[in-house]
């Protein structure tokens, strides 16, 4: 990863660091003309680009004049304070105050009056760079994060799919080509990589698009419901069928139909789809009548279908059909670089959704784009809401950024559950994702990392109420 993003591991070995330094400009301030040119001279060697002054009036007037990435100035000086030039420094200047030994009072004021830091005079040098150091790469973040936002599209033109890495172009142009030719489309990616939302960019850009489109998750509805469902009942075609009811084609009869975890389907019920889409009729459970339907079939699976075709558990036949062109959408890991426009994105959405205006800091921003997503984009959503809540003033920092949520909670499960069975454990494991999710079970299934129906699987094999 360090090739892909060498602005997250600065050093002072790293090349990129001192190329970033190049462009750095400080303003050092203090009126003992020893300290400047110390301070300024050691500045220099690291690259950056320094101006010395010692007269704290000209300084105030070169920081209204000029923009300073960092302004390092004594506390103690005749005509202005280092306390007065803070208080006029640019938003995104960061301020280092140089103290004496008995000031350190003053320098904790001067934190809470938007310092960056301060160091002690006279001062251990390998201390002061070091705090230069991390000036700079918190500087480098927030440039890297300015740079990346500039790059997001003004107007995403996909309804919500974010991301301007190469595979995501890619996905972008398979929509183009074939959004407007009627075809079967098969949506192939891990779970929460955003397959919905290509196939309603699909419809949305295709000739379909003022007809209907409806979409159902095959994984979450009941195997004995699934045939009703996709083909519709009449009156008494069943006990529970106390009405005629439309099936999932006719319901998007000349729109698109999207088939979601499409290999989650039971075997049988595969080759009455099958003869659905080779006749585009359909016969409603219960009835004798034949219907014509004209629908766009976009299908979709985290699974891998041909292993299962090898399986015997998904048909070789079916498979072609639903697939006449398809596409495999990236897991975030691959697309690490959209991560910036994601999240500016989905904490859009969080500000409306909670009322308050949410931003994020350069170093939390670091933590996300160095995370192992294993729950793609769903999981980074996840963490940015936590994070949301827990920040009171809706500044998102690296304290509230929590990635291995479900990790430690399983741990502290294995720590706390000697002598148990192994099913026992698994079952306060799903008991307490359940508790964490307040009974959604689409999210304690994503908590746990399996689909819904092997959710409900396990709730009926431990007895629990469904």
């Amino acid at each position: 990863m360090c090739g892909i993003f060498p602005f997250l591991y600065l050093n002072s070995e790293n090349k990129n660091y001192y190329n970033m330094s190049e462009h750095i400009k400080v303003l050092v301030v203090d009126d003992e003309e020893n300290s400047t040119n110390l301070i300024r001279k050691v500045l220099l060697k690291k690259g950056l680009n320094v101006t010395g002054e010692n007269n704290s009036v000209a300084a105030k007037k070169l920081i209204e004049e000029n923009f300073y990435d960092i302004v390092i100035s004594d506390l103690q000086m005749p005509d202005l304070s280092g306390m007065d030039l803070l208080k006029i420094k640019p938003k995104d200047t960061l301020f280092i105050m140089i103290t004496g030994y008995g000031s350190v009072a003053s320098a904790v004021e001067s934190m809470k009056n938007g310092a960056y830091d301060y160091v002690n005079k006279p001062f251990n040098l390998e201390e002061f760079i070091l705090k230069v150091d991390k000036a700079i790469e918190k500087i480098s973040l927030t440039k890297e994060l300015s740079n990346l936002k500039k790059m997001v599209p003004d107007k995403e033109p996909y309804f919500g799919i974010i991301g301007s890495s190469k595979k995501m172009i890619d996905v972008y142009d398979f929509i183009e080509r074939t959004a407007k030719i009627n075809v079967n489309v098969l949506i192939q990616g891990q779970s929460g990589t955003g397959k919905e939302l290509v196939a309603r960019a699909l419809h949305i850009n295709s000739e379909r698009k003022d007809k209907p489109f409806i979409a159902i998750n095959c994984s979450a509805i009941p195997e004995n419901l699934l045939e009703s469902e996709l083909f519709g009942h009449t009156k008494g075609a069943f006990t529970g069928a106390t009405e005629t009811q439309k099936g999932v084609f006719e319901q998007a009869n000349g729109g698109s139909l999207f088939l979601d975890e499409i290999a989650e389907m039971p075997y049988t019920l595969q080759a009455k789809l099958l003869r659905v889409i080779e006749t585009w009729e359909v016969k409603p459970l219960g009835s004798d009548n034949v219907k014509k339907v004209n629908v766009r079939l976009i299908s979709a699976t985290n699974q891998n279908i041909r292993e299962m075709i090898s399986a015997k558990a998904f048909r070789e036949d079916l498979f072609y059909r639903i697939s006449t062109v398809s596409v495999t959408l990236p897991p975030l890991n691959e697309r690490m670089s959209d991560i910036p426009a994601l999240t500016n994105f989905i904490l859009n959405l969080l500000s409306g959704k909670l009322g308050k205006t949410l931003s994020i800091s350069p170093d939390a921003l670091k933590l996300l784009m160095n995370h192992n997503y294993k729950g793609n984009i769903r999981e980074l959503e996840n963490i940015l809401e936590q994070a949301a809540i827990t920040a009171p003033n809706g500044s998102i920092e690296p304290k509230h950024i929590s990635t291995n949520g479900e990790k430690n909670y399983f741990e502290e499960y294995l720590s706390n559950s000697s002598g148990i069975s192994l099913k026992e454990l698994e079952k306060k494991y799903i008991l307490k994702m359940l508790e964490i999710s307040n009974g959604n079970k689409k999210k304690t299934a994503e908590l746990l990392g399996i689909d819904r129906k092997t959710l409900y699987n396990k709730l009926s094999e431990f007895g629990m109420d469904l």
